[in-house]
């Protein structure tokens, strides 16, 4: 349900905060006060379209934003959703829920299943035949569940072997085309035995043989110092600590020392000179390296990030091989499952064509008992079940709600009805039936009294008082009759200041709902249209 709305530089509207309630929320209010810029704010936040011209003049945007309190939604924060949308005079838009931005397709999916406004010329979810089967599937309930379920899971598992049947290479050139293309990928990665760690080893190689001359002219001097300089120059110093050694154990130990350190640069010296020497790279290895290395890489472009992945590839493409190569078989496995999901699925469709039709009567009845309550006594509402070639999401019917309003005419999709007075007694007929299986939290009615009065504007009345037990209703009026059921009553106004319009709304008293509902029976105020509306009220 909504709690808060605001409405910021919309029409005539500056600035306007609404709490609403639970139950019968009835607003009132003259002429052009702005009652109809409220339901319109209502279906712009729902997603609906906006037109730059309903931006309030001299102001540069619209703000709409309501709380709506949703304790069973996933996307609630405590019970409460936040949605916003703001719209500029450029064109820029934005669609906020709880803060974070949504596109216009996601409000309107989300709002789909939180309000539902209805005016002379709104289309309805109810109105609309892919909902129609939903609601009489909702109104058979658990008797139909299990079977639904059933061939829903039934149907999952066709669809994917469907899908599987058509990538599976149905047609044989374009299964031959693959084989080919799989087998000469399985046959270049064979014919080019990799070898794990191989690409490191021949990538340092590689290396190696790019900085050839600069580390043979380094490890040459390297050579050079350890061996004429540093070897020597030790092999000096040993000699001359031999001389002395006897002087005392701090010579003879030193000795040992430098000895043990002249034998670890003669081996480092043996070994850079090693170096040296395999630096030394002819043309022919240098170019088996570089092609070895441009295979391998061509190879990770086509198949993999690195040797491992090109070989789990190739053991993929072998099994996809088998796989083809064993076709006809494979297929002939998956037909022949499909065909046995077709025979079980048409055997839950039919047991739910036969459940469908008896309830279908029942809905009917019940909803034409309302329609008579509501004075359209030659009505006649039909829930008609038509048969599907295909497997539906929900087996394989297809509901339509039709309508006669008059003796003598033919039924007719009930999206076709014109006349906005019979619209609107029709979909209080079907809300009313269905109040307790639909989900819609809040529904908003816009002067759907217009073409009606005396007996069917009070039954009106009575029977949205009906839906507000299960539902937040919304409802513009200009009758008294409806305007007295409300458990809630606003009052909206307009005033000028200052050469501007401004729009305001008031939670009305009882007393003061009784000169509203005198004011609208007789349009003044008068004794004898209180009293007349003191006993609408205690009628309600």
């Amino acid at each position: 349900m909504i709690t808060t709305l605001h409405i910021k530089n919309v029409g005539i509207i500056d600035d306007l905060s609404i709490d609403l309630n639970e139950g019968f929320n009835v607003l009132t209010g003259e002429t052009g006060a702005g009652k109809t810029l409220i339901i319109g704010s209502l279906a712009i936040l729902a997603g609906g379209r906006f037109s730059k011209e309903m931006i309030r003049s001299g102001e540069k945007f619209s703000f709409i934003e309501a709380n709506f309190y949703c304790p069973q939604n996933e996307q609630a924060i405590d019970g409460n959703i936040i949605i916003s949308r703001e719209i500029h005079s450029s064109g820029r838009s934005s669609c906020k829920m709880n803060g974070r931005l949504i596109t216009v397709n996601e409000l309107k999916e989300f709002m789909n299943r939180i309000i539902d406004i209805h005016g002379q010329h709104d289309s309805q979810i109810i109105l609309n035949p892919m909902r129609h089967i939903m609601y009489l599937d909702s109104f058979i309930g658990k008797e139909l569940k299990q079977d639904l379920n059933n061939y829903q899971e039934k149907l999952r598992k066709y669809k994917s072997l469907k899908q599987e049947l058509k990538n599976t290479y149905g047609e044989e050139q374009e299964k031959e085309r693959r084989l080919d293309l799989l087998h000469y990928q399985v046959e270049e990665i064979e014919n080019a035995k990799l070898k794990e760690r191989e690409e490191t080893e021949l990538e340092e190689k590689h290396k190696i043989m790019q900085n050839a001359e600069k580390l043979k002219e380094n490890l040459s001097q390297i050579d050079e110092e350890l061996n004429e300089v540093a070897v020597g120059a030790i092999s000096n110093a040993i000699r001359s600590l031999e001389k002395i050694q006897d002087c005392g154990n701090e010579y003879c130990e030193k000795l040992n020392s430098l000895k043990s350190s002249y034998y670890d640069i003669q081996e480092l010296a043996r070994d850079f000179n090693d170096m040296k020497e395999n630096i030394d790279f002819d043309d022919e290895e240098r170019n088996k390296i570089e092609s070895r290395l441009d295979l391998i890489y061509s190879l990770k472009r086509k198949y993999g990030n690195t040797v491992e992945e090109i070989v789990t590839y190739a053991e993929k493409i072998k099994q996809e091989i088998q796989k083809i190569e064993n076709l006809d078989e494979y297929h002939s496995t998956i037909k022949k499952q499909m065909e046995q999901l077709k025979a079980q699925m048409q055997n839950i469709a039919m047991r739910m064509k036969q459940v469908r039709k008896q309830y279908a009567k029942e809905l009917s009845e019940k909803i034409n008992e309302q329609l008579k309550e509501l004075e359209m006594l030659n009505a006649k509402f039909e829930v008609r079940i038509l048969e599907e070639e295909d497997f539906g999401e929900r087996g394989m019917d297809s509901v339509e709600f039709m309508i006669c309003t008059n003796k003598g005419e033919g039924m007719k999709p009930l999206i076709k009805i014109a006349s906005g007075g019979e619209m609107a007694r029709i979909m209080l007929a079907i809300k009313n039936v269905l109040a307790d299986i639909d989900e819609v939290g809040t529904l908003v009615f816009d002067e759907i009294d217009t073409g009606i009065s005396g007996k069917a504007g009070q039954a009106v009345g009575e029977k949205m008082k009906e839906i507000a037990k299960n539902h937040q209703v919304i409802c513009i009026t200009h009758l008294p009759s409806i305007a007295a059921k409300g458990d809630y009553n606003y009052y909206i106004h307009k005033q000028t200041k200052e050469n501007k319009t401004y729009t305001s709304i008031k939670q009305l008293t009882e007393e003061e709902i009784i000169e509203e509902i005198a004011r609208i029976s007789s349009g003044e105020i008068t004794e004898i249209a209180k009293a007349h509306a003191r006993e609408l009220r205690k009628a309600s």
